[in-house]
């Protein structure tokens, strides 16, 4: 079957897509070029639906990817400083890999709030429209891990089993030869909540459901921090804090933050502290096409 012969080859072919001799084309570069475009394009298309203005929103977007770019690296790099302690031009050098996703939440976040301050805007109504693009493009962007052969789990036979060449097999790994996608689990599980988060946007574009400014980035980062739970604990290049998995403990803390505000928005029946007075962020809300 032409199933069992793709899996029975899930190797990467390498980092390099296009090698032009002084200039070399990396599909991890490529694959977050792609994110990005794809990115802004989805999410000035939902602007309309929350009477965003898509200009806005693409101008956003130029903020909110130096954000999270920085975000994504300083985060990387702070704990793997040991790495780059001798060689600290290493830090800047993003297309060899290194970027934390939490960081670049983190970061895009940071960006969205001085953007919505400075442009008078509901930081929750664009977070709400920026989420369903920023979780396709992390399942889209996790697939530079592959070509990089990163980001993978323990050892394992399983059908769908990667190949992981020696000279990326962690210290004690060297006899093995296959390990678990996690890479591709996480893609997987991202377009999941892509697919969950859309459903509960255009619930709410059609009147089914009453979605308060906040409801669809909350339920984002929920639904994400939960798989990422999951995903990091088979995960064997993971950055830790001592004994901890960082990415397993900002999830949780991430869930539990989404969670409580999510009780805060429809249990308690309160608005969300906004960057513009909750008069003008309630009236942000969705419309029909």
């Amino acid at each position: 079957m032409l199933v069992d012969l793709l899996l029975a080859d899930f190797a990467s072919p390498g980092p390099i897509l296009l090698d032009l001799g002084a200039i070399a084309i990396r599909w991890y570069g490529l694959l977050i070029a792609i994110a990005v475009l794809v990115g802004i394009n989805l999410s000035q298309f939902l602007a309309r639906y929350r009477n965003l203005n898509p200009d806005d929103v693409g101008d956003f977007a130029i903020w909110a990817v130096i954000g999270a770019i920085v975000g994504a690296r300083i985060y990387y790099v702070a704990f793997e400083w040991e790495s780059y302690a001798d060689d600290w031009v290493k830090a800047l050098q993003i297309w060899r890999g290194g970027i934390a996703i939490h960081g670049a939440i983190l970061g895009g976040t940071i960006a969205a709030i001085l953007f919505s301050r400075k442009h008078r805007l509901s930081v929750w109504a664009l977070l709400d429209v920026v989420a369903p693009s920023l979780v396709f493009g992390q399942a889209i962007g996790r697939w530079g891990n592959f070509f990089n052969s990163e980001a993978f789990g323990a050892p394992t036979n399983l059908p769908w089993k990667l190949y992981i060449p020696l000279a990326s097999r962690p210290p004690g790994y060297t006899s093995y030869e296959y390990f678990h996608p996690t890479f591709l689990y996480e893609s997987l599980w991202n377009l999941g909540v892509l697919a969950l988060i859309g459903w509960l946007f255009w619930r709410g574009v059609r009147g089914a459901i009453a979605l308060k400014p906040g409801t669809i980035s909350l339920v984002y980062f929920a639904a994400y921090s939960l798989g990422r739970v999951w995903i990091e604990g088979l995960r064997m290049d993971s950055l830790m804090l001592g004994p901890l998995r960082m990415a397993q403990v900002v999830s949780l803390g991430g869930l539990s933050i989404a969670l409580l505000s999510l009780i805060w928005l429809y249990g308690l029946k309160r608005s969300l502290p906004d960057t513009i007075p909750t008069s003008s962020a309630t009236a942000t809300t969705t419309r029909k096409p």
